[in-house]
């Protein structure tokens, strides 16, 4: 199978932000790919961590033009759509769910995960703190996709392995992100080939990569890696598309070969 995985500089125009996203899910779909993977926050990266509130959908809403484009973005181009995040609304008008939805080729939601680890940090020049808008989600998801397990992650959950492990065996491990420059320049391709080298699975990760708006720098080098650790594919900067095939019958030659899953004591 063919997996794509999307990487973007979204601004503060929704509407924008969702006609380049369906742009790169058509050049997805035209090179191949079955499933495909956008950014955390693909559909805004506000003036403000607020902005977010005001753009907040229902669960579910058929009609909320985030939730709206990426169903029919995986339907009309029969596609698994694993759709980055989104604000979610919750029942404290002043916070929201970071939440990645997972579409199937008919439309369909097929699975929800909410970011539950909120990213904070403080460097004396630069701060950021996820939970002054955002509520944690409280389960960890894996999504059945076909024959394909996947494990539902969202940027700084990558730092706790403890998410991948209690989920089991998953074939797929989706980390959509908007890592910082900072800590992207010093531990995204680290973390990531590591998540998919402890648990012996493909790793599809789309990232934010550029200059945004708001002035904020964020880190990009969306990659799609291998059970071995290996990076198939990297988009340092900018706009595009990464495809990688992901091979079945390698990740069971590498679980057969080195069987570190059925190793674990604890």
């Amino acid at each position: 199978m063919k997996i794509a995985a999307i990487q973007m500089v979204s601004g503060p125009d929704l509407a924008a932000n969702l006609a380049r996203a369906r742009h790169w899910l058509e050049q997805a779909a035209a090179q191949g790919a079955k499933l495909a993977a956008l950014p955390e926050y693909f559909c805004l990266m506000g003036q403000a961590d607020s902005d977010k509130l005001a753009l907040a959908e229902a669960p579910g809403d058929a009609n909320a033009p985030i939730q709206q484009m990426l169903s029919r973005a995986a339907a009309e181009l029969g596609l698994y759509l694993i759709g980055g995040t989104l604000p979610m609304q919750t029942s404290t008008p002043q916070l929201v769910r970071n939440a990645c939805c997972v579409y199937g080729p008919d439309g369909a939601q097929v699975a929800r995960y909410d970011k539950m680890h909120l990213f904070r940090f403080d460097n004396g020049s630069e701060r950021y703190d996820e939970g002054r808008v955002l509520e944690a989600g409280t389960v960890p998801v894996a999504a059945q996709l076909d024959s394909l397990r996947v494990a539902l992650s969202v940027c700084y959950d990558l730092r706790f392995p403890e998410l991948y492990r209690s989920l089991g065996a998953c074939d797929l491990i989706s980390v959509p992100a908007a890592f910082t420059f900072v800590t992207g320049q010093a531990h995204w391709e680290l973390l990531l080939r590591a998540r998919a080298v402890e648990n012996q699975a493909y790793v599809i990760a789309p990232a934010q990569g550029g200059l945004h708006q708001n002035g904020r720098r964020t880190w990009g080098h969306t990659m799609i890696v291998d059970p071995w650790g290996e990076v198939l594919g990297c988009l340092p900067e900018g706009e595009g598309v990464v495809t990688a095939d992901l091979d079945l019958q390698r990740l069971a030659a590498i679980r057969r070969q080195l069987p570190a899953l059925q190793h674990r004591r604890l």
